[in-house]
């Protein structure tokens, strides 16, 4: 489990991979909250690339960053998420939320 960031202008991506499930997603969400609360970015990009396996924990992750980022006046965007990964994440009805672009 590992996240690893770049910023590029108001732009932060958050580079994830491993799994993210009960036991991880605290480690994800502490890391990912300590880069945006330094940095308030106007987007954060939450890139699934390198996620193997994802459990509702994960719908959990993304949501509580939607709800910070929005907040303070920025976004979410979801990308590369596995083919499964994606399916549940829409199943969730995160489709909604606009965070796929």
């Amino acid at each position: 489990m590992s996240v690893v960031f770049e910023r590029k202008g108001d732009t932060l991506v958050a580079l994830l991979s491993g799994e993210i499930d009960h036991h991880t997603a605290s480690e994800f969400r502490e890391s990912i909250d300590r880069e945006t609360e330094m940095l308030r970015p106007g987007l954060l990009v939450m890139d699934f690339g390198g996620v193997g396996f994802m459990d509702s924990s994960g719908i959990g992750l993304i949501m509580g960053r939607y709800r910070n980022a929005a907040a303070y006046g920025g976004s979410v965007r979801v990308v590369n998420a596995p083919p499964m990964i994606e399916r549940m994440m829409k199943l969730a009805g995160m489709g909604r939320l606009d965070v796929f672009k």
